[in-house]
């Protein structure tokens, strides 16, 4: 795929995983599915700050949609926060029976946005 076709799917997934950032995992976390997407037993105030911190990248995944290659540094945090703590919630979810329904939860769900955004990111952006 060319670069600039894969600029313009990377517009695309930066709006869609943004949005599901603001709306999906609070309603994930909340009301959908709260043992794939939450700690056990429930622990609000983690639960708070993690929203406020997807919500937040959500706002500004949106924004970089429109222009996504002045935005690289910001995706490639994406990408790697989402490969980082993915992998330390696979780590724990292994070890600790109780969270192994993230296993089919949030863990895929972070690693295919890095993976889609990793793929999607022309390589000559400079800020990997």
């Amino acid at each position: 795929m060319q670069d600039a076709q894969k600029t313009k799917y990377l517009s695309v997934a930066l709006y869609v995983f943004g949005v599901i950032f603001i709306v999906g995992v609070p309603a994930m976390m909340m009301v959908v599915w709260p043992s794939g997407w939450s700690w056990e037993p429930a622990q609000p105030e983690y639960e708070q700050m993690i929203m406020g911190m997807y919500i937040t990248l959500g706002v500004f995944l949106i924004r970089a949609a429109k222009a996504p290659m002045e935005h690289a540094s910001l995706i490639w945090f994406t990408i790697w926060s989402s490969v980082v703590h993915a992998g330390i919630m696979l780590v724990q979810a292994l070890m600790d029976e109780a969270e192994r329904a993230n296993l089919l939860g949030d863990i895929p769900a972070l690693f295919l946005v890095a993976f889609v955004l990793f793929y999607l990111m022309p390589k000559r952006s400079g800020a990997q």
